[in-house]
């Protein structure tokens, strides 16, 4: 072999962070596996078929993506997010509507969900707001702008509805504009309302509990007590409001989720039957599991659309106790990559675009397993990488081009 081609193909392999491409195939692999046993002697395996495809083009949407000039993703980081904030407000008027949700654009002959899309245009365009020198976080004119570009198209994600999606942009929020330097103490003071009125839906004893321990927490920090004072007050009302009005304020098949949630069996047959079924198709798979297509929970079609948000419920029926560890470990393995490469770089803007994807992607995979395995509602929310969906799945390898493209250049210090 020439030395020049030798020495090409080293630089290649140099360029690209393997254990991220290693991380990705194997979560790739056991999805499509999962999806082809859950569709199993169904519509010719037509969601199988369509998920090979969708693969393939994020597969070639991540290899362009690492081509592409690296300022690109700053330069056009406003201009993908108009137009993904474009396309969530033309699916209010002309969307499709799959269950209630009016969350889908036909494009063709293909469905397209620009909410999924938009989480990653998000991410780049706050990270970029908060990159520029001239905005400090620290001021208030700063930070509610920098809240305003997440509110924007959450805001738009809830009136489809879709409470669950909407949910996930709440994820990385937090995390980005801490790093980008605001105090940790006064996100808490901040959240701790809204997670009192959340928690008060759920359980009174629960959002009590949150109230006693973080009234605690602020005695030993001994910080700013009037703003503490105001936070933990204000948390309790928000908290009691919620619990007593909880019938008024939630829609029916959300206050049934959360009643569910708290005891499965009230509702056996109706709103606890997934979550009952997932528990059970997880549970009986053992250590090494029933064997691929051989899932009695799978195949006798006991958890309706298991391809989509409990496909994990597959993997761990089928492939037991050491596939479930392997798919776990593969996403902290890729969450820890980019969480080393976010240490690593020197760039403002790649740190906080790659906080915004380590987040976004535990807070998916954290919702999501915590459903399956009933520690959470049901909120309908996909599985990266595993999940049956094109948006989704586009989303995704999208943002694991944009990190390595980030790796290739991180020794560039024109990137610095």
């Amino acid at each position: 072999m020439p030395r020049g081609e030798y020495a090409e193909r080293s630089e290649f392999w140099k360029s690209v962070d393997w254990s991220v491409a290693l991380s990705v195939i194997t979560l790739l692999a056991f999805g499509l596996l999962a999806i082809y046993s859950a569709s199993n002697g169904i519509d010719n395996l037509s969601n199988f078929h369509k998920q090979v495809a969708w693969v393939l083009i994020g597969a070639l949407a991540a290899i362009v993506i690492f081509y592409v000039p690296l300022r690109t993703f700053q330069d056009f980081a406003y201009l993908a997010y108009a137009l993904s904030i474009v396309a969530l407000i033309l699916a209010l008027f002309f969307a499709r509507k799959v269950a209630g949700n009016a969350a889908w654009l036909q494009i063709g002959g293909a469905s397209f969900q620009p909410s999924e899309i938009a989480k990653i245009t998000t991410i780049l365009a706050l990270a970029r707001f908060l990159s520029n020198k001239d905005n400090d976080i620290r001021q208030v004119k700063t930070f509610v702008i920098a809240i305003g570009i997440v509110a924007l198209p959450c805001v738009l994600v809830l009136l489809q509805p879709d409470a669950g999606t909407a949910l996930t942009y709440l994820t990385f929020v937090v995390p980005m504009i801490v790093v980008a330097g605001f105090d940790f103490y006064y996100v808490l003071l901040l959240g701790l309302p809204l997670a009192c009125a959340l928690l008060g839906f759920i359980s009174l004893f629960g959002f009590l509990a949150l109230e006693i321990f973080l009234a605690i927490l602020m005695l030993a920090l001994r910080r700013d007590w009037g703003w503490s004072i105001a936070s933990l007050l204000s948390g309790a009302g928000l908290g009691i409001a919620s619990n007593l009005y909880a019938a008024k304020i939630l829609k029916p098949h959300q206050l049934k989720r959360i009643q569910t949630f708290l005891d499965p069996m009230s509702d056996p047959q109706g709103a606890g039957y997934n979550a009952l079924q997932a528990k059970i198709a997880i549970g009986s798979g053992g250590l090494w599991g029933k064997g691929f297509l051989r899932g009695t929970q799978t195949q006798l079609r006991f958890i309706p659309a298991q391809w989509t948000d409990f496909i994990f419920c597959v993997i761990g029926e089928e492939f037991g106790f050491w596939g479930a560890s392997l798919v776990i470990g593969a996403y902290l393995l890729l969450s820890l990559r980019w969480v080393r490469l976010a240490e690593k770089i020197k760039n403002r803007f790649a740190i906080l675009v790659l906080t915004g994807f380590v987040s976004l992607l535990l807070g998916h995979v954290i919702i999501n397993l915590g459903m399956t395995l009933g520690l959470l509602p049901v909120i309908g929310i996909p599985l990266p990488f595993l999940s049956y969906g094109g948006s989704s799945m586009l989303a995704n390898m999208v943002a694991v081009g944009i990190a390595l493209n980030f790796y290739k250049h991180r020794r560039d210090v024109s990137f610095s």
